[in-house]
């Protein structure tokens, strides 16, 4: 079985808005067998084809939520034939825990369908909003929540995203507290040319990037998480409080050379601190100002003197 061509527009490869509504139109055709299990409560449609960014090369991610138990292998391989897809590509997740991934084709695109419990999935918002973990990927299915369609279910994808868009100020102070943490990479300039350390380099500049994102996404009340981080600079078009022209100045510091690179990366977290200080000013930014004066002079040999 195939989806009707009739109602299921083909988009056009310049229009993203055309090739989203593509993918949510796809979505709600798929969602249509899932709604129908026993148990099913809601469906939504999430990423890229949500936000009506999507492109050709763009996957569809959707999740379906159940009332107390998840579907069984059996079931869903059977829904899958409903709508002739192709076996499973991948999955992720312990069904036993109460949530797991699939994705498998539907006609050449790649569906990602999270299955997860009610109880599942609102203990995991309360580990963001209540237990305040600022690491957690689940970050990012609290922003993909806010931004989702609803297929089904639509009071209680509703009563998530009001829960979820009250963005909690403990959690904010969480988020700038945990990455408020920065290697003075800046200090190592000679260090870099003479160790023959361009991964570690690389490797330490995402980390201090990410870091910089993590902590303005708390001053700005936005989930966050560094898994998958895409589209970043819309997410930066987002903050009302950041460095200036900051989506830019990231992006630049991948292609500059050390003498450029490491002192725009100290100005780039200088203007942060200075901005947790304004916006933030019972968080201690003492340590990270020790780490932007840090300079790392060479050793000088010198006569040794053995005293008896």
């Amino acid at each position: 079985m195939g989806y009707d061509s009739n109602t299921i527009s083909t988009p056009d490869p310049g229009d993203a808005l055309t090739a989203s509504r593509y993918l949510t139109d796809l979505a709600a055709w798929i969602a249509a067998p899932y709604a129908e299990l026993p148990g099913a409560r809601a469906g939504m449609v999430t990423g890229s084809a949500a936000k009506g960014l999507a492109d050709y090369y763009s996957d569809l991610d959707m999740t379906m939520y159940y009332a107390e138990t998840l579907p069984t292998d059996d079931t869903l391989a059977e829904t899958r034939r409903r709508f002739g897809a192709a076996e499973r590509k991948w999955l992720l997740g312990d069904p036993a825990e109460g949530s797991f991934a699939e994705a498998f084709d539907v006609n050449g695109i790649e569906v990602q369908i999270g299955h997860t419990t009610i109880a599942a999935w609102e203990a995991g918002i309360d580990q963001v909003l209540v237990e305040l973990d600022c690491a957690t990927p689940l970050q990012k299915a609290l922003e993909g929540t806010l931004a989702c369609q609803a297929l089904f279910g639509e009071a209680l994808i509703h009563r998530w995203k009001e829960r979820i868009a009250a963005y909690p100020p403990e959690l904010a102070q969480a988020m700038v507290r945990h990455n408020l943490r920065f290697f003075p990479l800046w200090a190592l300039e000679t260090h870099f040319r003479k160790w023959d350390a361009t991964i570690w380099y690389y490797e330490t500049l995402v980390e201090m990037c990410q870091h910089l994102v993590g902590v303005l996404a708390g001053l700005n009340r936005l989930y966050f998480t560094t898994f998958q981080f895409k589209r970043a600079t819309r997410f930066i078009e987002e903050m009302s409080i950041r460095p200036r022209n900051l989506a830019p100045r990231l992006d630049a510091l991948f292609r500059q050379e050390l003498d450029q690179a490491l002192p725009e990366l100290k100005a780039l977290v200088t203007e942060t601190v200075m901005l947790v200080e304004a916006e933030m000013p019972d968080i201690d930014t003492e340590p990270v100002r020790s780490r932007l004066a840090r300079r790392h002079a060479p050793w000088q040999p010198t006569q040794l003197r053995m005293d008896e």
